[in-house]
């Protein structure tokens, strides 16, 4: 299943934060997911995979669980969107958008 997870600081008027506390996130969830941290200022956006068949509810747990470590216990999930898997011959591929700045090696 893929999940699409958005993250907010629960401070009210918190200035806008490095990607570091997104890393931190990443680094807590659970390792059978792959993970993508799609957007890292202001709101965190991560996309998980998992192999499993997970509901959203089995996702925010586990969300819920590792935001209640002290070092990123200062966020909040704010929602947890199921993404459907398109068909095609990209059927049960992982992509990840390309970062700024990077090139394609035929480039």
């Amino acid at each position: 299943m893929l999940f699409e997870l958005t993250l907010r600081r629960t401070e009210v008027g918190a200035t806008v934060q490095s990607p570091i506390d997104g890393i931190r996130i990443l680094a807590l969830l659970p390792p059978r997911w792959r993970k993508d941290l799609k957007q890292a200022t202001g709101d965190i956006v991560i996309r998980v995979h998992t192999d499993e068949d997970l509901t959203s509810a089995e996702v925010r747990a586990e969300v819920a669980a590792v935001l209640a470590n002290p070092e990123v216990s200062h966020w909040r999930l704010v929602t947890c969107h199921t993404l459907s898997v398109g068909r095609g011959p990209r059927l049960g591929y992982w992509v990840t958008a390309r970062r700024h700045g990077q090139r394609a090696q035929w480039n």
